[in-house]
């Protein structure tokens, strides 16, 4: 569960990290006009509460608005605006959610002083069953390039779980990359403050970039990336899922019915049981020429909810839908029997191609063919039957187009 840049930044403070002092405003249900007008609100708030240090004389407190989006590059899609005083912070707020995406909410933010940037994060390093720390003096939206160009300029701490972070590796990190006196023990203790976040909080991924330092030599959040790991979320009840964080509807229903569900752009829907048979099958897809509408975890725990994961594939605007699986614990036969059932409830209107294989796979097949369904023994050509399929309804809708 990836949580938005203010719910990130609300555990970050509850642990002790510095961040901007903020407002937040929703923009689900009001139209822009209001939105707007909130926005400027906001400022007026940020404004009367912020000290003088960001305040030029005779002029407005600079303030960040900033689009709350599940993505990557926001300032250069046009999502993040600085801007002083409220007709201003509000002017951005329409030039933001004018841009065409669905925005939740907006993130007002008194602006900082900078200094300088820094890179942290904490992730697990599922290989060697540690965890991994990443800084690097030079953060900022291009901390992938640095990564691939450049990566002796990105420290690496590793952590034993079972031992926990230990001081000297959270101030040799600080000294590593160049800090020193009062910086540096603050970024220590940052580094400390995210990793009880990170372990605290059940999470696979817990980063902060950019760091600022500020020209007052202080160390503020200026962004928060944290992904929960969904298998935590009984325990961690503070994280609702929302139809906000996911990209369609199909997504969301998916994660609250806890099936692994990915979305594309592409015409053929898969079912597939298996993660790396879901990937070969993706590979064979797009070798062979389509495109990939969606994935769904068909198998595992979920073998048997043939009819809600018909019903999610059946939410994408696919010409095709391909259900793979090779089961042992997941029976072909049962998820053969609950296809052939939805397909009886659901009545699609899209051919379905199976390549059922595993255990019982003989009655699956039996089953299969009394529905008017061919089992196909080979995974290839089940994915080429699907491009196929795919492509002659893509032909007859252009010719029908045409006509």
């Amino acid at each position: 569960m990836k949580l938005f840049e203010y719910q990130g930044k609300a555990v970050f403070q509850a642990a002790g990290i510095p961040v901007p002092e903020s407002r937040l405003v929703p923009c689900t249900s009001a139209s822009v006009a209001v939105i707007a007008g909130q926005v400027a609100e906001a400022v007026r708030e940020l404004t009367a509460a912020s000290s003088s240090d960001n305040k030029p004389a005779g002029g407005d407190t600079a303030i960040v608005v900033k689009a709350q989006l599940d993505m990557g590059g926001r300032g250069k899609a046009g999502l993040i605006h600085v801007a002083r005083g409220p007709e201003a912070a509000a002017e951005a707020a329409r030039t933001i959610m004018g841009k065409g995406y669905t925005i939740p909410a907006l993130l007002v933010e008194r602006a900082v002083s900078i200094d300088r940037e820094l890179y942290l994060s904490i992730s697990a390093d599922a290989t060697s069953a540690n965890f991994v720390i990443l800084a690097s003096a030079e953060g900022g939206v291009d901390i992938e390039d640095l990564a691939k160009n450049r990566p002796e300029a990105i420290r690496r701490v590793v952590v034993d779980p079972f031992r926990g972070l230990q001081g000297y590796q959270s101030r040799g990190l600080a000294y590593d990359l160049g800090l020193s006196d009062n910086v540096a023990k603050q970024f220590a203790a940052m580094v400390e403050a995210l990793y009880r976040v990170f372990r605290g909080k059940d999470a696979e991924l817990a980063e902060i970039n950019p760091v600022f330092i500020t020209t007052s030599g202080e160390l503020i959040a200026g962004d928060s990336k944290l992904i929960i790991d969904d298998n935590s979320l009984y325990r961690q009840r503070e994280f609702q899922l929302a139809r906000e964080q996911f990209d369609s509807d199909a997504a969301y229903e998916a994660a609250v019915e806890g099936i692994p569900y990915l979305q594309f752009d592409g015409d053929i829907s898969l079912m597939c049981a298996g993660a790396g048979l879901a990937t070969t099958v993706f590979d064979l897809v797009n070798y062979g020429g389509g495109a990939v509408a969606n994935y769904l975890e068909f198998g595992g725990p979920n073998y048997q909810k043939a009819q809600r994961a018909m019903e999610l594939c059946l939410k994408n605007q696919s010409s095709v839908i391909l259900v793979v699986t090779f089961g042992t614990i997941a029976r072909a036969d049962v998820m053969a029997q609950g296809i052939v059932d939805a397909m009886k409830l659901l009545k699609p209107d899209r051919p379905i191609v199976t390549c059922i294989r595993g255990t019982n796979e003989e009655e699956a097949h039996e089953t299969l063919r009394a529905a008017g369904l061919e089992p196909l023994l080979d995974t290839e050509v089940a994915v080429q039957r699907a491009i196929d399929l795919a492509a002659a309804r893509k032909g007859r809708e252009k010719k029908d187009g045409r006509a």
